[in-house]
């Protein structure tokens, strides 16, 4: 069976919840206001799946509502303070060694590097802009 995105756990959320910020001021018009958790489980299905944000289903709220949302949180520091609650829960349920650590990278030409062998005009400071090609 598929590993589903429709939910935040009851584990996680009785987390998150206290660290949202708090609600703007209701106006008078306008739709509802959808389910913060919900919202949360439509950014994680967006971080895991790698998906846009208008690609989201529809289940979650509309893209826009979810993206908007995620900046909200994100100027608010919610995932920071978030990402520190849950490190604590991992460290709790399996416990941590950070005597070490470890970083992963890759370098690859960019996309759009384009093929031109046009000389590079020189600047200051730059050694290689002095070179001959």
């Amino acid at each position: 069976m598929g590993e589903t995105f429709e939910d935040i756990p009851d584990e996680v959320w009785e987390l998150a919840e206290p660290l949202l910020p708090p609600r703007p001021a209701v106006e008078l018009g306008g739709r509802p206001r959808r389910d913060d958790r919900k919202i949360l489980a439509g950014i994680v299905y967006r971080l895991r799946t790698g998906c846009q944000w208008k690609a989201i289903p529809r289940s979650f709220g509309t893209g826009s509502t979810i993206h908007r949302r995620f900046c909200e949180w994100t100027e608010a520091g919610f995932f920071a303070a978030l990402f520190a609650r849950m490190v604590l829960l991992y460290e709790k349920n399996r416990g941590l060694d950070l005597q070490w650590a470890s970083l992963d990278s890759s370098m690859v030409k960019a996309p759009k590097g384009g093929t031109a062998r046009d000389r590079i005009p020189p600047t200051a400071g730059n050694p290689a802009s002095n070179a001959t090609l």
